[in-house]
């Protein structure tokens, strides 16, 4: 879907009253996974809103903190290969715990100001702090030496590792961001058919992700005690046992090494990669707007808006090796100056814990402890992997429209909407490092163009409560900037014909485009509830996918050695295609029970149901789903709202999707996320205002109470529905909370108690993240 969400803040002039109101809730997640979790976490927040000089200032302040705990247990398959002609294997294992603790926080203000009887002026500031600490510990290991005893629909369902030496692996994952916004908006209005706007803004985010890795084991690259480990598959994944002689959550069994060997030429015990991404956008609009009285043509608006966006990543990345002196004879035959393992330090262990699937306990360390005292060394890793990654994109895009507003009648029918165009320049810019032949260079390449965006907009309303709306337009979503990206690695392809061959990203793409029309039917009964059929068809006349195009060189540096026999050669990227399609339809309503009957006022049901097909043809011409859309999702929640007592029970369903992951590398890994049911309830209460605790308002809350799976499989189709890719689980989480609103002072009355605030995002708030980035 493409849309464009108009957020804004309060405005304190529009307010009858003054406000403060503050509230809190706490949260519980569950019994703690690891030593060092935390299954407790709170949020407070506190807003102010006033006038000042007779009603023309206004200001409205308002701050939140959160300090709030998630878990999550992920079992993941490396994959599966072949087992014989006829059965597929687990290729290997990585399972962990990850906990993490989430802080923020937030701070707002906005001042209103009615200069004069013609113009109003706003400002608006806004903070946000964001910390994310991530502990991930588990274990790991490759599935050679796999015997397999059972088998099932196509999948080995036991079968036993036999001499193998498992990873234990403690990570760290850290987030730390700033969000920096201000904006300034004028209004004028002539009181005489003619008005004004002009806004500024500017928007930052400054964030560093930190990602250590380190690995223990028995010792270093297969030395060491080794071990059996059998498994049983079903339904859920399978279960293992471990059977040697070593325990994983002691100590003095373990070391700080290069547990498999795969650092090859040096003892790699451990990675260190720090991304520090800013974005930056900086915007101004001015419009001029003419009311007339023309028929159905109520006013005429002009106006251009400007946009100037900037991303910029850095990247620095570093093997971890253990620290110390002595020597060891690496896997490429060569000698390190490193000693192969290390003791782990008393001082980084956090204790152990019970893990899940049959295996445990294991231990538990924290590998920041490790760099910080320099039990583990950082070794720069300087590879055209890592050095091409940083980059620099920015986007300039002015765009001027005008759009006319209708306001009719129709015989016994209200008629209204909009009909208007916007013409969209971009110009695009991109600035990294391409490798041509393998040599470093920097580069900056960009492209423009324009696109044109026409759009009606008709609603028709019945006296009878019939409402019915259509929409025509030209739609356009942007590409993400890292895959404008102009970080490329290429040469001269001698075994191809002479041509340059390359991939990387692509500072030439351009925006999806679609003509879309929707059309919608709703029947309102008064203010008591509705039902509506939603209706929509695009036809996506441009898409972006990723394959291989042909690709022309000319601006950036040739290729050294061979000289290609042209400029013109093919990259591996994401490219424009000619897209597909995107259909379907959403019946969606609420009806209070008191329609039927009084004797079940208070009760009622709300809820929708949605389909959706897709289709885009790939680089082969065949067609394949957009990722991120299921076919049906259906969500249904009971409610009863009466005497301050609210109780509300929902549900909502997913069909499976194409979803998008990223692998360890940071590289596509698309699979196929299977279809989930959550369930979620409340109960709540809100004070009488006639009462000494007018204005309270209290709920509790029940998340996820299914503890509901995240399960993905091969995209491409599973010999079995239970060879899962990965198997996550988020835990149920429990919050009780509360909102107090004082009463203050009203501008047209005396002072009276507050009618209880409206209760937000109790049922829908959702933690789960959204596998596809869509």
């Amino acid at each position: 879907m493409v849309g464009t969400i108009d957020l804004r803040t309060v405005r304190p002039l529009d307010q009858r009253k003054s406000v403060l109101a503050v509230g809190g809730r706490a949260t519980y997640v569950g019994d703690k996974l690891m030593p060092d979790a935390k299954n407790k976490g709170w949020r407070a927040f506190a807003t102010y809103i006033d006038q000042f000089a007779d009603d023309t200032v206004g200001i409205a302040l308002s701050a939140s903190y959160t300090d709030e705990p998630y878990q999550t247990k992920d079992f993941q398959a490396w994959g599966f290969g072949g087992y014989d002609a006829d059965t597929k294997k687990p290729d290997g294992i990585k399972q962990w715990f990850e906990a993490s603790s989430l802080k923020r926080l937030g701070l707002s203000g906005t001042v209103q100001a009615k200069v004069s009887d013609n113009v109003m002026m706003t400002w608006d500031a806004f903070y946000s702090n964001f910390k994310d600490y991530v502990n991930q510990r588990g274990i790991e290991w490759p599935g050679n030496n796999l015997v397999g005893t059972a088998e099932a629909n196509g999948l080995l369902t036991e079968g036993t590792w036999n001499d193998i030496h498992p990873i234990i692996e403690g990570y760290a994952n850290d987030r730390n961001a700033d969000l920096y916004s201000l904006g300034w908006n004028t209004k004028w209005d002539g009181h005489n058919g003619w008005k004004a706007m002009a806004d500024v803004a500017w928007s930052r985010t400054d964030r560093t992700d930190h990602r250590l890795e380190s690995t223990i084991g028995t010792g270093y690259a297969g030395a060491g005690p080794s071990t059996d480990i059998s498994y049983v598959w079903g339904d859920e994944g399978p279960v293992f046992n471990l059977d040697g002689p070593v325990d994983f959550g002691d100590p003095s069994q373990l070391v700080l090494t290069d547990t498999q060997g795969w650092g090859w030429t040096r003892v790699q015990a451990g990675y260190d990669a720090v991304r520090e991404t800013q974005d930056d956008i900086k915007q101004a609009r001015a419009e001029l707007e003419r009311e007339l009285d023309a028929g159905f043509l109520n006013s005429v608006k002009a106006g251009v808006s400007f946009a100037n966006r900037s991303k910029e990543l850095k990247v620095a990345e570093g093997f971890l090796v253990p620290g110390g002196t002595g020597t060891c004879l690496t896997g490429s035959g060569t000698v390190a100056n490193t000693p192969c393992e290390i003791a782990i330090p008393s001082d980084a262990i956090v204790g152990s814990f019970d893990f899940m699937r049959g295996i445990g306990p294991i231990l538990a360390y924290d590998p920041r402890d490790l760099v910080a005292s320099g039990t583990l060394v950082y070794d720069p890793n300087l590879s055209n992997d890592v050095l091409k990654r940083p980059y620099k994109v920015t986007e300039k895009v002015w765009t001027p429209y005008v759009m006319a507003t209708l306001n009719g009648n129709a015989g016994d029918s209200d008629l209204t909407g909009n009909i208007g165009i916007q013409a969209v320049h971009t110009s695009q810019s991109s600035e990294g490092f391409a490798f041509p032949s393998g040599v470093q260079t920097k580069t900056k390449v960009g492209t423009k163009y324009w696109e044109f965006l026409p759009s009606m907009n008709l609603a028709l309303r019945r006296p009878d409560g019939l409402v019915f709306r259509l929409a025509a337009s030209r739609q356009m979503m942007r590409a993400r900037l890292p895959d404008m990206s102009s970080n490329l690695d290429y040469g001269t392809d001698i075994t191809d014909g002479f041509i340059i061959k390359g991939s990387g990203g692509n500072p030439y793409i351009k925006p999806y485009m679609a003509n879309a029309i929707d059309f919608n039917v709703e029947k309102y009964f008064g203010s008591k509830g509705y039902i509506s059929l939603q209706t929509y068809f695009k036809k996506i006349t441009r898409y972006i996918a990723k394959g291989s195009i042909e690709f022309d060189y000319s601006d950036l540096p040739p290729p050294s050695g061979i000289p290609p026999i042209s400029n013109i050669g093919r990259l591996t990227t994401f490219a424009n295609t000619k897209g597909g399609k995107l259909y379907g339809f959403e019946l969606a309503g609420t009806l209070p029970f008191e329609v039927f009957t009084p004797a079940l006022d208070g009760f009622g049901v709300t809820g929708g149901l949605s389909y959706s097909k897709t289709k885009v043809r790939d680089f082969d011409g065949n067609f394949t789903p957009i990722p991120g859309y299921s076919k049906w999702v259906g969500n249904v929640t009971a409610f009863y709202e009466k005497y301050g007592f609210n109780a509300r029970a929902s549900m909502r369903y997913r069909d499976g999707f194409r979803g998008e992951f990223r692998d360890y590398k940071g590289d596509d890994s698309p699979q196929y996320v299977l279809d989930e049911m959550i369930f979620d309830a409340q109960v709540g209460y809100d004070f009488p205002s006639s009462s000494t605790l007018g204005g309270l308002s209290v709920y509790l809350q029940g998340q996820n109470l299914t503890n509901e799976r995240l399960a993905t499989v091969d995209q491409n189709g599973s010999t079995n529905d239970t060879a899962f890719l990965r198997y996550q689980t988020f835990g149920r989480r429990f919050v009780a909370g509360f909102t107090y609103k004082f009463g203050m002072r009203d501008r047209a009355e005396p002072v009276t108690a507050v009618v209880a605030p409206p209760r937000r995002c109790r049922n829908r708030c959702r933690r789960r993240p959204a596998p596809t980035g869509r």
